[in-house]
């Protein structure tokens, strides 16, 4: 479909709430066709419609090839108390990353493309996945995820890569 320009931090779009999908059309289709482009393009393996400047709760997630999953008004029902530490960074902020603690397994609630109710469990990486994009579409910016002191360097070196650029 089409590459879509990316919103960059610190863009305060990225910590606005996204509204509910309401309809299931062709044009939320197109919209979710958009997001796949835009994320392989930038490159990413997680993409919101926030960080493309529509304010909707949408995101899709291909952590292996050709494995593409929507998930339409997505909500986290569940998470284990075990804590697991990964990478994580943001399409709105390449380059910049740093470990986050979340939860090692979670369930969640969603639709798909077609409105059809769905949930998923899931663990290690694809937990922590859906744990950074929900926090996406509630407002809630991976950096929040950190230490003061630790999202002050991730946010020097970002402003560095991007003086480089």
């Amino acid at each position: 479909m089409a590459v879509r320009p990316l919103v960059s931090y610190p863009d305060p779009r990225l910590t606005a709430p996204a509204a509910p999908v309401t309809d299931f059309d062709a044009d939320l289709a197109t919209l979710a066709a958009d997001l796949l482009d835009t994320m392989r393009a930038a490159p990413g393996v997680g993409i919101t419609a926030c960080h493309i400047g529509v304010p909707l709760r949408l995101y899709l997630l291909e952590l292996e090839p050709g494995d593409i999953r929507t998930y339409v008004n997505p909500v986290l029902l569940w998470e284990a108390p075990e804590r697991i530490r990964h990478i994580e960074g943001s399409v709105s902020m390449p380059g910049a990353t740093e470990e986050v603690e979340r939860a090692a397994q979670v369930r969640i609630a969603f639709r798909d493309l077609d409105g059809t109710p769905r949930e998923e469990a899931a663990d290690g990486f694809r937990a922590v996945c859906h744990q950074h994009e929900i926090d996406q579409l509630d407002g809630i910016f991976w950096l929040q995820r950190l230490s003061r002191l630790k999202r002050e360097r991730v946010v020097k070196r970002y402003a560095k890569l991007k003086a480089q650029r």
